[in-house]
């Protein structure tokens, strides 16, 4: 593989913390550190110098670029902790409309680029099994009956899992743009909901014809769902999405169904690994910068061997988690199996997410635990980005059954 950074990547990754460095302050941090955390400011300031769009189809208004400059883009929205959707709304809404929606679904994809609307998506049908099967607790319905009667899901606001119906009581239609399938179950900490326009859901169809148990991509409407907010530890907008009977679109095919999933998952571990590597290389700097100026005993804590130490060991697992994200960030962008090494990119994220964060805390000694210190920003949103869609040992599980099989 080439480590080369593309021009683009350069580019954009200039741009993207040109922008943050202007708008998101110390003190922009503090207003933002609040349930819900929405830089709006950012959001359309991201949209107007064309970052969001860039890596969308040029028939949609981008530049057609791929992962390697999203995964930039991201890595510079890590280091600002930028309260932003890019990694839902853009890389994985809008990309995957643009890939495998219809034309009328591309318009979404497109103002999802612009910034008008946010897209998200529900790829946590589990707190305990956050990389499972969707459609945990599927079942078939009978023609004749609703699907909120013959899924007992639908009647249970904790069940895990969603199931899908033809809400004509039809066989499945494998391909449509109408609202002709109904979901039925839970998904859980799933991201901006209360502001999304759609939700991309992946669910098991229920049924009794060949397509049930298969998995197929849904786009739904959060206003036929009850959307109930989730405090998560850095304060992030995530919901409990709750589907009775919800009104659904089909994303692609049925047949496609099992591989847009596969799409979705493996960009959203590499996107969570690009924002943890930024958050991380942030962290240190401002960890370094401290113990060149905080004293004790007459002398810098950066010259005891015991802190640099630690440094040095957080430098060098940083370092693994900017090698594994830009090997995986590659292998997608060349279209190679990335299976494996997304699921190693995501562990380093979770491994390193713990020590290094832990060490940027310990450093800073009582400043690291201050609400009102950044360290506390980068501590929280470190621990964010360690244990969602999976900490290491289920991505280390993963790992082993791909090279098992």
């Amino acid at each position: 593989m080439d480590f080369t950074p593309t021009e683009a990547q350069t580019d954009l990754a200039r741009l993207t913390g040109e922008v943050c460095a202007k708008l998101v302050t110390a003190d922009r941090l503090r207003e933002l550190d609040t349930p819900g955390r929405f830089d709006e400011q950012l959001w359309k300031a991201l949209a107007e110098t064309g970052v969001l769009a860039a890596a969308l189809p040029e028939a949609l208004g981008g530049s057609d670029f791929g992962e390697l400059e999203q995964s930039a883009v991201l890595r510079e929205l890590g280091r600002a902790d930028a309260a932003v959707p890019y990694l839902w709304s853009v890389v994985l809404g809008a990309g995957a409309l643009a890939r495998f929606g219809e034309e009328d679904q591309h318009g979404l994809a497109q103002r999802a680029g612009a910034g008008e609307v946010v897209l998200t998506a529900a790829l946590s049908a589990s707190l305990h099994d956050p990389i499972g099967a969707p459609g945990i607790t599927a079942t078939p319905a009978s023609a004749d009956s609703p699907a909120s009667a013959a899924d007992p899901a639908s009647s249970n606001p904790t069940a895990a899992g969603i199931s899908a119906t033809d809400s004509a009581g039809d066989d499945s239609p494998s391909r449509g743009t109408g609202a002709a399938w109904t979901l039925t179950g839970v998904a859980t900490t799933v991201p901006y909901a209360d502001r999304a326009e759609r939700i991309l859901v992946p669910a098991s169809i229920s049924g009794n014809d060949s397509a049930a148990g298969t998995v197929a991509v849904f786009l739904v409407d959060p206003a036929n769902t009850v959307v109930t907010p989730q405090q998560v530890v850095d304060l992030s907008p995530e919901f409990l999405v709750e589907f009775d009977a919800a009104p659904a679109e089909l994303l692609g095919t049925v047949e496609s169904g099992a591989d847009i999933l596969t799409w979705l998952r493996e960009r959203a571990w590499l996107g969570l690994s690009a924002l943890q590597l930024g958050t991380l290389e942030r962290a240190l700097e401002i960890t370094a910068e401290h113990t060149r100026t905080r004293e004790q005993f007459g002398k810098a804590i950066g010259s005891f061997q015991s802190v640099a130490q630690r440094l040095a060991d957080a430098y060098i697992d940083i370092g693994g988690l900017r090698l594994t994200v830009t090997q995986a960030a590659w292998r997608l962008s060349e279209g190679l199996p990335a299976a494996e090494s997304v699921h190693i990119a995501k562990f380093w994220a979770a491994e390193a997410g713990h020590k290094v964060a832990h060490t940027v805390v310990h450093v800073h000694g009582g400043l690291g635990i201050d609400r009102d210190h950044i360290t506390h920003n980068y501590f929280t949103a470190a621990k964010h980005h360690e244990f969602a869609l999976g900490g290491a040992t289920p991505h280390l599980l993963a790992l082993g059954a791909q090279l098992a099989g």
